[in-house]
């Protein structure tokens, strides 16, 4: 397992160096979407770290946002984001992160996030601890929506964006504070961290919440996904401290 850890934290120290050497700068846009950028970074970012993941362990396999990799059979499986919170990324805004997971036969068992700009590392191994910068870190213990502060994520279909303003609506009203941060994984992160209380979005992808989810869940927190109902290779995310009453119904 440490070893696992330490490729995955080796993999996400060269992307982040990739990231930050090129942060601020002119930067090639492979595709313009409605509410999305694809950059020719994110490619180049994840295949630094398949080239990383997979000359550790060439028999083990990658999904990520950019594509698969290496041997698709393999019970190890690899699943990396190479830039959550692009958008914000190209527009010179320093929110965004890599993370990188590990899953064995279907149970998460490595989980790295790294924010490049603010140089924080959060790392974890089922079994634990969940630690920042090798600190250990828990969840919060606020209980009341009135204390709480939310992150309400919104997807990128119109649907999605339907579905989440009521939820904004209903949020916004309830807690003290609703946050629309634009970064999964660094949500999933803070809440472990107990910066942030919760977070919740109709329609994110695994590589999104992959080792957030288990990293929040050594944290001492609660991490609840669904299969999105219009599409198969989405999921629902509701993801707290454990002691908070969302109430999302």
């Amino acid at each position: 397992m440490t070893d696992y850890l330490k490729t995955a934290v080796e993999a996400a120290r060269a992307a982040g160096s990739l990231l930050k050497e090129h942060f601020g700068k002119q930067l090639d846009v492979n595709v313009f979407e409605a509410h999305d950028i694809k950059l020719d970074l994110d490619v180049r970012s994840q295949e630094l770290i398949t080239g990383i993941l997979l000359g550790s362990y060439p028999d083990h396999a990658i999904y990520g946002e950019e594509g698969i990799a290496g041997n698709q059979e393999s019970p190890f499986q690899w699943i990396v984001d190479p830039i959550d919170g692009t958008v914000n990324f190209f527009y010179g805004l320093p929110h965004f992160c890599i993370s990188i997971a590990l899953r064995h036969e279907g149970k998460m068992i490595v989980g790295v996030i790294l924010d490049p700009m603010r140089d924080e590392l959060w790392t974890v191994a089922a079994g634990g601890p969940a630690l920042l910068n090798g600190q250990s870190i828990h969840v919060s213990a606020r209980a009341k929506l009135a204390d709480a502060v939310v992150s309400v994520g919104f997807a990128k279909s119109q649907a999605s964006i339907d579905a989440g303003l009521p939820l904004f609506e209903k949020m916004v009203s309830r807690v003290r504070k609703c946050r629309l941060l634009g970064s999964a994984a660094l949500d999933l992160a803070y809440i472990a961290s107990g910066r942030l209380d919760a977070y919740i979005e109709s329609s994110v992808s695994l590589w999104d919440i992959a080792a957030g989810q288990l990293l929040l869940e050594v944290a001492g927190g609660k991490c609840e996904t669904k299969p999105h109902a219009d599409h198969p290779d989405k999921l629902s995310i509701i993801a707290s401290n454990g002691v908070l009453e969302l109430n999302v119904g």
